[in-house]
C-alpha cells in the first residue's frame, strides 16, 4: 500500500530519468569508442580513462547511480518496505562506484578489485531488486518485473560459470549485457509503472 503518492512519483522519475539517459548515453559512448565491439568489449571498457568515451560513460553512470540511490529514497518514503528499498539503494551504489572507480583503477595485480566488486554488486542487487517489486507492483508488470529479474540473475550466472567461457556464442560482451540490459528496462520501466500508478492502488 502506497503511503505517499508524491513520494511515488518522485521514485518512479529518478529510475526512468536515472535509467533512461544511462541507455542513451551508452549507445553513445559506444559510438565514439575507436573500434567498440559489443560482443567483445565489456561495457565498462567505455568508462576507461584515456577513452573518449570516458568522459561520457562514467558522467552517465554516476547520474544513474545518484538518481537510483535518491530512487530509493523516496521508495521507501512511499512503501515504507524497508528491506526492497535497500536492494534498490544497493543497485545505485554499485553503478555509482563503476563510475568513480573504472576498470583501470586501483588495480591488484592488474585486477580492478573495486570495479569489480562494485559491477557484481549492481549485477546482484539489481535483478533481485527486480524480483522483489513483486510485493508492491500490480498485475501484470509484477510477473515481467520477476522474468526481466530472473533472466538477470541467469545470465550472470552463465557470465560467471567456467563451462560456458564461450558465453553461448554471445561473446563476454554480450553476456554482460544480457545481465545489464533486462535489469536497466525493468528501472525504466517501473520508474514509469510508479509515475502512472501513484495512488492508485
Amino acid at each position: 500500500m502506497v503511503l505517499d503518492v508524491d513520494h511515488e512519483k518522485k521514485a518512479g522519475a529518478a529510475f526512468f530519468i536515472g535509467g533512461a539517459q544511462f541507455a542513451v548515453f551508452m549507445i553513445v559512448a559506444e559510438a565514439v569508442y575507436p573500434n567498440y565491439n559489443v560482443s567483445e568489449n565489456y561495457i565498462s571498457d567505455l568508462g576507461v580513462w584515456g577513452q573518449t568515451s570516458a568522459v561520457i560513460f562514467n558522467p552517465s553512470i554516476i547520474l544513474s547511480g545518484l538518481l537510483t540511490l535518491g530512487g530509493a529514497f523516496f521508495t521507501q518514503k512511499a512503501f515504507r518496505k524497508r528491506r526492497f528499498s535497500a536492494l534498490i539503494a544497493l543497485s545505485g551504489l554499485g553503478a555509482l562506484l563503476v563510475g568513480f572507480f573504472p576498470e583501470n583503477t586501483v588495480l591488484v595485480s592488474g585486477v580492478p578489485v573495486v570495479h569489480s566488486i562494485a559491477a557484481l554488486i549492481a549485477f546482484i542487487f539489481g535483478p533481485v531488486a527486480a524480483i522483489a517489486s513483486y510485493r508492491v507492483t500490480a498485475l501484470p508488470f509484477k510477473y515481467f518485473s520477476v522474468i526481466l529479474g530472473a533472466g538477470s540473475l541467469v545470465a550472470l550466472f552463465l557470465f560467471l560459470a567456467t563451462f560456458s567461457s564461450d558465453f553461448l556464442g554471445l561473446g563476454a560482451g554480450g553476456m554482460e549485457r544480457m545481465i545489464v540490459y533486462p535489469s536497466l528496462l525493468w528501472t525504466i520501466c517501473f520508474g514509469g509503472y510508479m509515475m502512472a500508478s501513484a495512488g492508485q492502488k
